[in-house]
């Protein structure tokens, strides 16, 4: 048995998901080489070492087991880039985005959850070395699959609620500025929407509880940052602009509703209170 011990980050999984499968080749490799040399009438084994026998973790294992052999993984962009390409090639963009989904997932570990590095690793073992290949995201009885489901879904559901949430100000220096707090990793989900959607605009969107954030140029791409030394006070200086608009929505939203109609149990479900301080609307509610 072997367990490989990576990063919790897109890059430290797929570098695992590397690490593991070569060296998954490498060892039966080495095996293949002893057997030619050996007697060939004699029935061994065709491998010493199957996908079954390996296993990924994104976190130090609560306790560690006998006759397992523990390797850490260095996270390597170089082979990150490699196993993406490869899922995009062979399985398609859209098997890609629900894998990277499920690695930006935050979902409190359980005991008997399988590990997402593991799940993630042995689907891709699913897709890649079976029939079924990209058809194999769709196979729920398999417990990896469903895993992988279960976590990617979490992400995309919130990232769909914070795409309509989600409320940029407009600083006194120009930029378009907006504070969230997720549960999951939905930060670089966000990043891409609003840097295809707003091209041309200088904006900042602030993962207040990962301390990240991703900024972005007019006309360039978008990057993701640590945010841990960001002026707070700075954040809070508005343009007049945005200051007058501010208080026109708000007057807007507080007398649109009935007020005989008002139920705050359909808001709670329409906007989860979770959202509402980065909203101007609900935030002093």
């Amino acid at each position: 048995m072997y367990t490989f011990i990576c990063e919790d980050s897109p890059n430290g999984i797929l570098s695992g998901i590397y690490d593991a499968w070569d060296f998954k080749v490498k060892e039966n490799k080495k095996y293949s080489a002893r057997s030619t040399s050996a007697d060939s009438s004699s029935s061994a084994p065709k491998s010493t070492c199957t996908h079954d026998d390996i296993h990924i973790l994104c976190h130090e294992p609560d306790n560690y087991q006998l006759f397992c052999e523990y390797i850490h993984v260095l996270t390597s962009s170089d082979k990150a880039s490699k196993v993406a390409r490869t899922i995009q090639r062979r399985l398609g963009s859209e098997f890609y985005d629900t894998i990277l989904n499920a690695i930006l997932s935050i979902v409190p570990e359980k005991k008997n959850n399988l590990d997402k590095a593991d799940a993630i690793y042995h689907t891709l073992v699913l897709g890649l070395n079976t029939s079924a290949g990209a058809r194999a995201i769709c196979d729920l009885a398999n417990p990896y699959v469903h895993r992988l489901f279960i976590l990617s879904r979490a992400t995309a559901n919130e990232a769909h609620h914070l795409l309509g949430f989600l409320r940029f100000s407009e600083l006194e220096n120009g930029v378009l500025f907006s504070t969230i707090h997720p549960k999951n990793n939905a930060l670089p989900i966000l990043a891409e929407h609003f840097t295809d959607r707003l091209p041309q605009e200088n904006f900042m969107i602030y993962d207040e509880n990962r301390q990240l954030a991703a900024v972005h140029a007019a006309g360039k791409n978008f990057m993701l940052v640590d945010a841990s030394g960001i002026d707070q006070e700075l954040l809070k200086h508005t343009s007049d602009r945005e200051t007058k608009y501010q208080k026109l929505w708000q007057t807007f939203f507080d007398h649109i509703a009935i007020q005989a109609r008002i139920n705050p149990g359909l808001q709670a479900q329409n906007i989860p209170k979770r959202f509402w301080n980065d909203t101007p609307e609900l935030g002093k509610k």
